[in-house]
């Protein structure tokens, strides 16, 4: 058994830059390549195009990326894992060894499935959906289950060099090797909980080394060469996140921790196939330049059942834009698209047609996404944004064809078609249950062979611990001063279907006190009710300093299925930093905070 093991990440999407895996390989500081590139809408698109040709339904840049890089993936000794199989990891291979036979290059290839349960949907009606009760879809694009990572380990025990997933947890194409190399057993709890973490953090690519971080102007000389993450991974679970040496970005504590807080909810229960984790904890030092150590997360057992997620179409989509200037601009903007959705409505009466059923006005330029904190309606320049959604689509073909002519015939300025006519395409529709674990069956195959693979058997679902009280503190008397949530913390938002999360994390431990008084969730929610229209909840995060808002049905539907300009809530941390906080004097006259 190793004592180290090095993971890179070289992709966090399907369509991430191609010089990760090669910078990763080419470095040689990698024992694992690691390619994430699935997401829900991602699986309706390849179920689709595998319903077209039986030999697609996968990421089809993974096979030409492994191609390029298998001569040093061969030489080095590294292994490969990804989900880059979709639905069909199968098709997947066999591309792949087509292009390494070409080079004469022989590196054995397994494969995981059984996540893809379309073909077992008619199993699943009375399923409902997680969040709402929902009943399960008629017609659904694709279904595929969230497996963990034991698979992934089984087809590297038996001798796998690249491993092809279809759907797993985007962690699980690290935590595998793990599990493989230090031998971990499923009733490791805290050791998988870490490299779940490992895992997690690594998995959205430059995002954990200083990608799209809040104090963005500190990396932005090195956007043109970011440097990819490496987990450098011990077998008692602890891991350094670290990079390249040469390449730009940094990797700090901020960078780790808001990569951490990215896309979750409650941090003591982040819920996975292989483990409960409780990331409550978790603690982050500076070990080194660009090097920084994490540790305390803890596992508990996982659930009896896996996280399925369906999507289906739900009629039909069509999104216009159009420029338009000068003094009024945002009420010209307004104006417009009251007077394209009017025109629109009237030509469906007259044929017969029903009412949209959505409709989404946003003047960008206008701060429409600070709703009634906007501070922009005298700007002269302004982007009008006009979504819509109906369930024929010959009515959106009308819509198409009106969003033009405003152009002649209604405010000055309007400008910016280059694009064309708005087009109409299916509006997808994320629907998410849990099903029995016992209900999927799994396959791991190694080069055509059948490997035997048991997966444990569920241990009783362990008790969330409880909380530990935050500890009573009182901030300075006297005058205070009003300052935006950025000088005191920085954080980032995400998107797990309608939901919306925000991680605040703090500069300083002494400002987690004004936080905890000040940023409660009700707050929060009255700051975003121009988009919150369910419950918000705000959870502590002890080891980072910081706190994690989970926002109910806060996008609009999510994803493809939101007609919004930032469907996945990109842009929410952004907005909050602008949140106005009471802050004492004492904090300036003590250097806490700059005057």
């Amino acid at each position: 058994m190793k004592d180290v093991i090095r993971i890179g990440c070289g992709a966090g999407f399907w369509g991430d830059s191609a010089e990760g895996p090669r910078q990763l390989v080419e470095s040689g500081e990698i024992d694992y390549l690691v390619l994430d590139y699935l997401a829900e809408i991602t699986m309706s698109l390849l179920a689709k195009a595998r319903a077209k040709d039986a030999n697609l339904g996968y990421a089809t840049d993974f096979p030409d990326v492994i191609a390029r890089l298998a001569p040093q993936i061969k030489a080095r000794g590294i292994k490969v894992v990804s989900n880059a199989g979709g639905v069909n990891p199968q098709a997947c291979r066999e591309l792949l060894q087509q292009k390494l036979k070409a080079q004469g290059i022989e590196l054995s290839i397994g494969i995981v499935e059984g996540d893809d349960l379309l073909a077992q949907a008619a199993s699943l009606k009375d399923v409902p959906e997680m969040f709402t009760g929902a009943a399960f879809p008629a017609k659904p694009w694709s279904v595929n289950a969230y497996l963990g990572a034991f698979p992934i380990a089984a087809a590297l025990d038996a001798g796998a060099d690249i491993v092809i997933t279809g759907r797993c947890v985007d962690s699980a194409v690290a935590l595998g090797p793990l599990i493989h190399e230090f031998g971990w057993r499923a009733d490791d709890y805290d050791q998988l909980a870490m490299g779940s973490l490992a895992g997690h953090i690594v998995e959205c690519g430059v995002q954990a080394t200083g990608g799209i971080v809040t104090d963005w102007a500190t990396v932005a000389d090195d956007w043109d060469r970011m440097g990819f993450p490496i987990a450098i991974c011990h077998a008692d679970g602890r891991f350094e996140v670290s990079k390249p040496a040469g390449t730009g970005g940094k990797v700090t504590p901020e960078t780790v921790a808001e990569q951490i807080v990215y896309e979750i909810g409650d941090p003591a229960t982040y819920l996975l196939p292989d483990v409960s984790c409780d990331f409550r904890e978790v603690r982050l030092v500076q070990a080194g330049p660009d090097r920084v150590a994490v540790s305390g997360a803890r596992g508990r057992a996982p659930t009896d059942r896996y996280k399925v997620s369906a999507t289906y179409q739900d009629g039909f989509r069509a999104t216009g834009t159009m420029m338009l200037g000068g003094p009024g601009a945002v009420d010209k903007a307004q104006a417009v698209a009251r007077a394209v959705l009017k025109r629109t409505r009237r030509l469906f009466a007259e044929r017969g047609l029903a009412d949209y059923t959505r409709t989404d006005v946003e003047v960008l330029g206008a701060e429409s996404n600070w709703g009634a904190q906007a501070r922009a309606r005298a700007t002269r320049e302004v982007v009008l944004k006009l979504a819509v959604q109906h369930a024929d689509k010959n009515a959106l073909e009308i819509f198409s064809r009106e969003f033009i002519p405003a152009a002649t015939a209604m405010a000055q300025s309007i400008t910016g078609f280059s694009g064309g006519r708005p087009g109409v395409t299916p509006l997808v529709r994320l629907f998410s249950c849990l099903v029995p674990k016992s209900s999927v069956t799994i396959r791991v195959d190694v080069d055509g062979r059948d490997v035997p693979f048991t997966p444990a058997a569920p241990a009783p679902d362990a008790v969330r611990p409880a909380a530990t009280p935050a500890p009573a503190a009182e901030l300075p008397a006297g005058p205070r001063r009003q300052v935006p949530l950025l000088a005191l913390a920085y954080g980032r938002s995400g998107d797990k279907g309608n939901a919306a999360n925000i991680g605040v994390l703090a500069r300083r431990a002494e400002f987690v006190p004004l936080l905890r008084a000040q940023l409660t969730a009700e707050a929060v929610r009255r700051y975003f009710a121009h988009f919150v229209e369910g419950a918000v909840e705000r959870f502590e995060l002890p080891g980072l300093n910081g706190f994690n808002f989970l926002m109910q049905d806060a996008l609009g539907g999510g994803g493809v299925a939101s007609l919004r300009y930032d469907p996945q809530g990109k842009m929410l941390a952004q907005i909050l930093m602008d949140f106005p906080l009471e802050v004492p004097e004492a904090f300036f006259e003590q250097g806490l905070l700059a005057a």
